[in-house]
């Protein structure tokens, strides 16, 4: 099964939005292992279950409990993706609804949204899943109203929240965020809002631009295709190198494919099978010499070499320096950032 993951611009929205709340983003992103440099690189996709170590940061740096609730209000707006594209282009916005949902997994793995009709209004559920990520779905559901008001130019209103998990906050701070009836520990998130709205037409509609729109759609939608394989590829490496088994009949039948499909396949990726080994091996190497003492020897087993001097050459040629002189550099660095700290 693929890793679910999130697109960078959930975290990119986060960040900006701590940073208008005067809230200290760096802080925020240090506590989960990450620099906002990787907020500016192409493409990027963050695993959706780090959502809940963000969000437990993001709650410790502020010192507000509620800070999924709060922080809503200081998100940008989405805009610059494709999936805006493909609201502004279609006729209406129900039509905007339903394409958007048709390509949401370039927002989110984790999410199965639908829009469920009845007698009196249209909701659109299961957009977040989990009952443990109160925060992200709150800010998450903050920033969904804020984006439908903007490609409504204001006529969006909802009628009614719901959320999977338990109320946090006091029942009066929701409906100010939200101003309308809020519920809790419902089968599902969503938000309900008056069936008139999906005719509402789009001042933006354009025939051509929402084929182009829906072409672009679909490319992103298979290149991430192509990305889960490589990554289960990656995850299989790693679990079967210390084996002697991470090779690539073995990999292709674990997934249920043919070996030549499995390597036709990587190559549609931009990548192939000893790549992705020598990547995996060169990662590993460089953590266990960094962050460990391990024994060169022990390192040369857990990378999946037979012998030393074929380890030796394959680092130097990934690294520029020998496995010696690597963890020496990195002691260096790590007892210069400990004397400047002290």
């Amino acid at each position: 099964m693929a890793e679910l993951t999130d697109s960078g611009v959930l975290l990119r929205m986060a960040y900006e939005g701590m940073q208008a709340a005067n809230i200290d983003a760096d802080a925020v992103l240090a506590k989960v292992g990450l620099d906002a440099s990787v907020l500016h690189e192409p493409g990027l996709r963050t695993p959706h279950d780090a959502q809940e170590w963000f969000w437990q940061a993001a709650e410790e740096v502020s010192g507000d409990p509620h800070i999924g609730l709060h922080l809503g209000e200081h998100i940008p707006v989405f805009k610059g993706q494709v999936l805006e594209y493909l609201f502004l282009s279609s006729p209406n916005f129900g039509e905007g609804i339903k394409r958007a949902l048709n390509y949401q997994r370039l927002l989110s793995d984790a999410s199965e949204g639908e829009l469920v009709y009845t007698e009196h209004d249209v909701s659109l559920q299961h957009i977040f899943l989990s009952r443990r990520l109160h925060h992200y779905n709150e800010c998450g559901m903050v920033g969904l109203i804020k984006f439908f008001r903007f490609v409504t130019n204001g006529a969006f209103k909802p009628i009614k929240v719901a959320f999977i998990h338990s109320q946090h906050a006091e029942m009066a701070e929701y409906e100010k965020v939200f101003d309308c009836e809020v519920v809790f520990d419902q089968p599902y998130t969503g938000v309900h809002f008056e069936r008139s709205l999906l005719m509402l037409p789009s001042a933006h509609h354009e025939p051509e631009l929402l084929r182009l729109h829906e072409m672009f759609a679909s490319e992103q939608v298979a290149k991430l295709e192509k990305q889960d394989l490589v990554g289960q590829v990656s995850r299989l490496i790693a679990e079967l190198l210390e084996s002697g088994q991470a090779n690539l009949e073995e990999i292709a039948n674990r997934l249920d494919i043919k070996p030549r499909q499995l390597r036709t396949r990587l190559a549609d990726a931009g990548t192939n099978f000893n790549q992705l080994v020598a990547d995996y091996r060169c990662r590993l190497a460089k953590r266990l010499l960094g962050g460990t003492d391990e024994s060169i020897d022990e390192i040369v087993y857990l990378t999946g070499f037979s012998e030393p001097s074929t380890f030796y050459r394959a680092f130097k040629r990934w690294v520029g320096m020998t496995p010696i002189e690597y963890r020496r550099a990195k002691k260096e660095e790590e007892e210069r950032e400990n004397s400047g700290g002290s």
